[in-house]
């Protein structure tokens, strides 16, 4: 018998969202060769102690006589191991219990030795599982302590001990100190699983001592399964390739309430459709729908006469509805969370535009598809929402695989980012009602910003988000509330994963985080004036996109902004000479110009040419948010030559893509994500590849009509 191991998809996890065990063992000894176990115990970190299926404890008889002073220090002697299982028993059940679980302990070197000898000994596979030292992790955040001790570290950290030297007082002391430890890591920059493991493998001393008193390791691939080509293929890629309205039947079939039900059968008959919509009417303010089931269930009820029926006493209300440029797969996630089987489709102005049935998705065998959308609904917690981002990447490596358009993922990542924050506003709200603060005072809208709201974000995402409330002045009691918010919503994203702005640019700050009329006298100060951060400022508040609350507030907003803009000739001249203002990272013979090994394909690569587009968009009234979007309403007015266009349209896909390679790189390295390429590890095809692309970068200023700028 040995453990599961975890796969390598537990890498990205953040810490606080991780599935762990924390163990400890009691022994005969200290020598990790020689002696035997006694006492195994372990607890999940943030269950309940008395919760089922929380805890593990279990004595194990070791074959021989405990030492004395071994019983002094645990108190566990002989008669009471007697009647215990001898240790594959123990070992078997535990192991079932832990699954596929990260275990962490209190130097679990010596737990996980004593453990592999002990497998050894009775003939059994030894399969260490995925594990991580506390004390490896008190170290790094508190390098100076007096000693190593549990004691001390607890001490430091307010964690109270009970039951010191039994397993299972110091299993759930580990527990504890590694929850306590988390927000300490992550202000380090240690945010996941990966990086974690990364951070403790740099305490080269540590480790060495360790390594000499026979302690077992912990490097990640002694317990993980990488996962391979095989393991991601299982992702069906065709929901994350297509969109809604590339699904539906359109136009929607609907008739009058009035209808009886015959009439709607024969409508179903000769359509040969499976549900039909319900119109508004005095009665019922929005759309309904009536099923073949619903027909099935008012026969079973009434038999024929129910065909006499009106067909609004029969159908059902409100519609549920899903936006037709969603992905497939959120259309999946919605069916399949909520038990339906039709949903109605509705357009960019909320009309009515289509069906999308159960059948018409699984033609296009999207069954296997992982689904996410429906996990965030359910999310109760920040370490529920951390799944979400793991699973994310899952996902985004899959479709990587698959050879995905890179552009599509970046799609899903932006549109899952921006559930993420609508959850977080979510929960956040619910915990200041639960704190007696009341539900929102105004109405509001939180706003995502930047590259989430144009839908090309990729796995190095932070929150770049917005408040905008009816009115209040600043301080104001409305304006406190928002605060408020705004500070629990940033700490629940960076707790899942989604870091905090390290530019400030979060609804908890006095700057993002205004009403009506301090926006407008903000936005219309950035465009007077037209500093090099107004520049900044106005480019990403420029693709603002609502998540929660009122989006009316924030489209009506952001009209007005992109109005005001527009009529800014000096403005606008400003904000194309800043989109030229990038430095080409290619030096003599096209050689790349490295720092730390690494270029930024973002600074001097994706950035000129999403600030280009967005100031082409901004001049000719364009509404279109991405970047690509952008650059084809810039060939449609003939501004610059088609060649250009495509050009900076594929150049612009080419780094994204190997942005996104790197990123999950670094994910699997525990490295930091960022928007930094190392052209080492690129293959010789995708160096020639990104060259090209940063060759096409200066032709920003064909585009914009300025002259390039160092």
């Amino acid at each position: 018998m040995s453990f599961a191991g975890s796969d390598s998809s537990l890498s990205a996890l953040p810490l606080g969202a991780m599935p762990a065990v924390a163990m400890d063992s009691e022994t005969t000894g200290l020598d990790v060769t020689s002696d035997r176990i006694v006492e195994i115990a372990a607890v999940r970190p943030g269950s309940a102690a008395d919760q089922p299926g929380a805890r593990y404890e279990a004595l194990v008889n070791p074959g021989i006589a405990i030492p004395p002073e071994s019983t002094a220090v645990h108190g566990i002697s002989d008669a009471d191991v007697a009647s215990a299982d001898a240790f594959p028993a123990v070992v078997a059940a535990f192991s079932d219990w832990v699954g596929s679980a990260v275990v962490i302990g209190y130097s679990i070197g010596f737990d996980l030795a004593v453990l592999k000898s002990e497998h050894e000994r009775h003939g059994l596979l030894w399969r260490p599982p995925r594990a991580i030292d506390v004390r490896h992790m008190v170290q790094l955040v508190a390098p100076k302590l007096p000693d190593e001790s549990l004691e001390t570290a607890a001490a430091w950290l307010g964690v109270e001990i009970s039951g010191r030297h039994r397993a299972l007082g110091d299993a759930i002391a580990a527990a504890q100190l590694f929850e306590a430890l988390v927000p300490r890591l992550r202000d380090k920059g240690i945010v996941t699983l990966a990086q974690a493991e990364r951070a403790c493998r740099s305490l080269t001393a540590r480790l060495d001592v360790e390594a000499q008193a026979g302690w077992h390791g912990l490097e990640p691939s002694d317990g993980v399964s990488r996962a391979g080509v095989a393991e991601y293929a299982r992702v069906d890629s065709f929901p994350y390739r297509h969109r809604v309205s590339d699904l539906m039947s359109a136009p929607p079939l609907t008739l009058a309430n009035t209808v009886p039900l015959r009439e709607a059968l024969a409508t179903m008959m000769q359509k040969k459709v499976s549900s039909l919509f319900l119109t508004p009417d005095a009665q019922h303010s929005g759309y309904g729908i009536i099923t073949e089931r619903d027909v099935l269930r008012a026969l079973d009820a009434k038999g024929p006469a129910a065909l006499d029926l009106a067909v609004g006493q029969l159908g059902q209300r409100p519609l549920v509805t899903v936006a037709g440029d969603e992905f497939v797969y959120r259309a999946l996630a919605r069916m399949a969370g909520k038990g339906f089987r039709h949903l109605g489709v509705v357009d960019g102005d909320g009309e009515l535009a289509g069906a999308l049935s159960a059948r018409d998705l699984l033609r296009q065998r999207a069954g296997d598809a992982i689904s996410l959308g429906d996990c965030i609904e359910a999310a109760e917690s920040p370490a529920a929402l951390g799944q979400i981002w793991s699973d994310l990447t899952v996902v985004a490596r899959a479709l990587v695989q698959e050879e995905v358009d890179v552009r599509d993922i970046a799609a899903i990542v932006s549109r899952e980012l921006r559930a993420l924050t609508r959850r977080a506003c979510e929960l956040a709200e619910a915990e200041l009602s639960a704190a007696g603060e009341g539900a929102a005072p105004l109405p509001y809208a939180m706003m995502v910003l930047g590259s989430g709201g144009r839908g090309e974000s990729l796995l190095a995402m932070d929150q770049d988000n917005a408040i905008v409330f009816s009115e209040g002045a600043p301080g104001s009691a409305a304006d406190r509330w928002f605060e408020a918010l705004g500070v629990r919503v940033a700490d629940i994203l960076d707790a899942a994963g989604v870091a905090y702005c390290k530019g400030g640019v979060m609804a908890s700050k006095p700057g993002w985080r205004k009403d009506m009329a301090g926006w407008r006298e903000t936005v219309g100060t950035w465009i007077a004036r037209s500093r090099a951060e107004d520049m900044l400022n106005c480019d990403i508040f420029f693709d603002a996109v609502a998540v929660h609350g009122n989006p009316d507030l924030a489209e009506t907003l952001r009209g007005e902004a992109v109005a005001l803009a527009k009529g800014s000739r000096t403005f606008l001249k400003f904000l194309a000479l800043n989109a030229s203002r990038f430095e080409a990272p290619m030096g003599w013979f096209g050689r790349l110009k490295l720092d730390g090994g690494r270029v930024d394909l973002k600074k001097n690569g994706i950035m000129p040419i999403f600030s280009a587009a967005r100031v082409v968009a901004l001049d000719q009234g364009l509404d279109a948010r991405s970047t690509p979007e952008r650059l084809e309403g810039a060939r449609a007015r003939e501004i610059v030559a088609d060649k250009v266009i495509d050009n900076l349209i594929e150049a612009h896909r080419i780094l994204l893509d190997l942005i996104l390679r790197q990123q999950l790189r670094d994910l699997d390295d525990g490295l930091p994500l960022s928007n930094k390429v190392a052209p080492a590890a690129l293959t010789g095809f995708e160096r020639e590849r990104l060259k090209w692309a940063l060759d096409q970068v200066p032709q920003v200023t064909d585009l914009l009509g300025t002259p390039a700028l160092g």
